[in-house]
């Protein structure tokens, strides 16, 4: 039967698993309390890895994703995930940030340092064992990779998951997202230090210097477009500046972030870029989720994957907390605000996947690392909506109340 096959009847295959296989499991099992859809589909794409799927039936594993039907994925999970990042980087809100810069930066600061150092320590304990730290790593990228994606919020999915609890557009959301969006952007420079590499520095430098005088000139001719011109446009200045950025030796996805970051979003109908966003994760990001569970790995032991999964939850989460509250000591907010708001960007997922497939690319990190870190990112989304949604009850005051 398998010989009968076309090389597009498997892709069909793998495309309906992709799809029926998360969506059956959120329906089913009511899962969108702990977990909406798209972390479903990530737990999915672990399912459907060589770690489960291909450990039980590894015949069929083989078959459906051999390397053709592979190679077709991870070029839509390329593009969709491009695509992503440079939304998330049209979405980004400094002005705002500047307009509140002391506790922006106080809170922002706070948020991104604690659960930083606590998972540069929970790394450097990882390195007395074998079987974490990639190939082409030095120790101190390891631990400032491993350490930041501890410290990563992930923006996109606190836009859906604030959305569901009724507070995006509420003062305390939008204070969430000022935080957020100053971390953003300081973890994409921390990526471009890490990935920064001595023998390509003159081209590294070179594409920074023309990017800043392409910026330049691509903001001239954008402003003097129509709307409908401008979404194209975007898709071609995408293409180019992650082409550039991946030739300079700093990947493609800082080229995206890059891409987006330098439009400003009221170039954009906010109701069409929600769209945008919405049928990216829906039509695309799925391929994405797969992909990355093609990429989890449990050589070193499951028990030791989960026991690295669990420590680096704790740093992450713990981490994130203590800085909150540190925050908020200092700004001298009323009791519980630095709870709801600490929970809110412990939140994972999207962007720390997309940080850790990098530092996978780079050889900079195992598959083994990749997946407990896969696996923290999981625990950390899942458990937000359960803890966050009680205290918000209990504090509803603060949804309403302004800073």
């Amino acid at each position: 039967m398998h010989v009968e096959m076309s090389s597009t009847e498997i892709f069909l295959i793998a495309m309906l698993l992709v799809f029926s296989v998360p969506y059956l499991i959120w329906r089913v099992c009511k899962t969108d309390y702990y977990a909406p859809l798209v972390v479903v589909q990530i737990i999915a794409g672990i399912l459907l890895g060589p770690g489960i799927l291909g450990a039980v039936f590894p015949d069929y594993y083989n078959f459906v994703f051999n390397a053709p039907v592979v190679q077709s994925l991870n070029g839509i999970a390329l593009w969709a995930v491009m695509l992503f990042v440079m939304i998330a980087g049209i979405e980004l809100d400094l002005k705002k940030a500047w307009e509140h810069r002391r506790e922006s930066c106080i809170t922002a600061g706070l948020a991104l340092g604690s659960p930083l150092l606590f998972g540069c320590i929970a790394a450097a304990g990882m390195l007395m064992y074998s079987g974490w730290i990639g190939p082409k790593a030095l120790t101190w990228q390891f631990i400032l990779g491993v350490g930041m994606a501890c410290a990563v919020t992930a923006l996109p999915i606190l836009i859906l998951l604030m959305e569901k609890l009724e507070v995006l557009r509420q003062p305390i959301g939008q204070r969430i997202l000022r935080y957020a969006s100053l971390d953003d952007i300081a973890i994409w420079g921390v990526l471009a230090i890490i990935l920064l590499d001595w023998t390509r520095v003159g081209r590294q430098l070179g594409f920074l210097i023309a990017f800043a005088i392409a910026t330049l000139i691509f903001r001239k001719i954008m402003v003097h477009l129509q709307e409908r011109d401008r979404w194209y446009v975007s898709l071609i200045w995408l293409s180019i500046c992650s082409f550039a950025a991946d030739w300079a030796g700093l990947h493609y996805m800082v080229g995206a972030f890059l891409a987006g970051a330098v439009m400003d979003a009221h170039w954009f109908d906010q109701e069409k870029m929600d769209m945008l966003r919405h049928h990216v994760l829906m039509v695309m990001m799925p391929v994405f989720f797969l992909s990355t569970g093609l990429r989890t790995n449990w050589d070193v032991g499951g028990v030791m994957v989960f026991a690295a999964a669990a420590v680096l939850l704790v740093a992450s989460v713990g981490g994130k907390l203590a800085g909150i509250h540190a925050a908020g000591k200092i700004l001298k907010w009323e009791k519980g605000e630095a709870s709801i708001i600490g929970w809110l960007l412990q939140t994972k997922a999207l962007i720390m996947i997309i940080f850790v497939n990098i530092l996978l690319d780079k050889q900079i990190i195992t598959s083994e690392t990749f997946t407990a870190l896969l696996l923290m990112a999981i625990a950390s989304t899942m458990m937000t909506i359960p803890i966050v949604y009680p205290k918000l009850q209990r504090l509803k005051s603060l949804i309403f109340k302004t800073k």
